[in-house]
């Protein structure tokens, strides 16, 4: 059965932060060798799921796994997006579209934020006394 998958985020008013998950949702693509693989936003930005749905549809999709773009298991992952998900899984034929857990607890997660720190701590000026020695 071929998958879909979104790349689902929140979506902003700021182009460039919709590109970067346009972005991440190609590398996925990509690196995964995925090769039915959208991005859609919940508020601010296009496509919405809905349509990223149908996308995969017209592609081939039988399946959709959700994959969130969101830290934490807030208000929009705990109740907005499944009912979404359920209304658009009914109008497309009861089609199977499932949810991913958000990003938080991912052991890589961790990872991350310390390859951030040590390239932030790299790139921090030096200080005073450390110009002295």
């Amino acid at each position: 059965m071929p998958t879909g998958l979104v790349i689902f985020a929140h979506g902003s008013r700021i182009g460039s932060a919709n590109d970067a998950v346009r972005s991440v949702a190609a590398a996925v693509a990509q690196a995964g060798g995925f090769p039915l693989v959208e991005a859609a936003f919940l508020d601010l930005a296009q496509p919405n799921l809905a349509d990223a749905v149908k996308l995969l549809v017209e592609r081939g999709a039988d399946r959709i796994l959700v994959l969130p773009y969101f830290l934490t298991l807030g208000l929009h992952m705990q109740r907005d997006l499944p009912a979404i998900a359920e209304r658009i899984s009914l109008e497309n034929n009861s089609l199977e579209i499932r949810i991913a857990p958000p990003l938080d607890e991912h052991p890589a997660l961790a990872e991350i934020l310390v390859g951030r720190a040590r390239e932030a701590l790299t790139a921090w000026p030096e200080t005073e006394a450390d110009r002295q020695d």
